[in-house]
């Protein structure tokens, strides 16, 4: 089961960061609109299910954590130019730091 905020990215490889696993499973409409995700110990999460049913769940236990910076490194070059994206060392800051998503 997915632990703590969620980090999704579309077709576009925009990042989206929700609360938690629910959250994001009712936020989320169209599952083919889905890339990749990571919950917040960075493990790789897949996407199933129907336009407004999807259901995230964790493709392992093994973090990607460099995948998962890859990712918002690039969402920042990309979408937020001039902003730079969180440092944190550790992942947790980091991924306290990521923006998440207003209802």
């Amino acid at each position: 089961m997915p632990i703590g905020r969620v980090i999704l990215f579309d077709d576009d490889h925009y990042m989206y960061v929700l609360q938690d696993q629910a959250s994001a499973e009712a936020w989320w409409e169209m599952p083919d609109e889905y890339v990749c995700g990571f919950d917040a110990l960075a493990r790789p999460l897949r996407m199933t299910g129907e336009p407004h049913q999807v259901v995230l769940e964790l493709t392992g236990d093994e973090p990607a954590e460099a995948d998962l910076r890859r990712l918002v490194t690039d969402h920042y070059q990309r979408f937020l130019p001039g902003q730079a994206p969180p440092q944190a060392s550790d992942l947790a800051a980091f991924v306290a730091e990521l923006p998440v998503e207003s209802s």
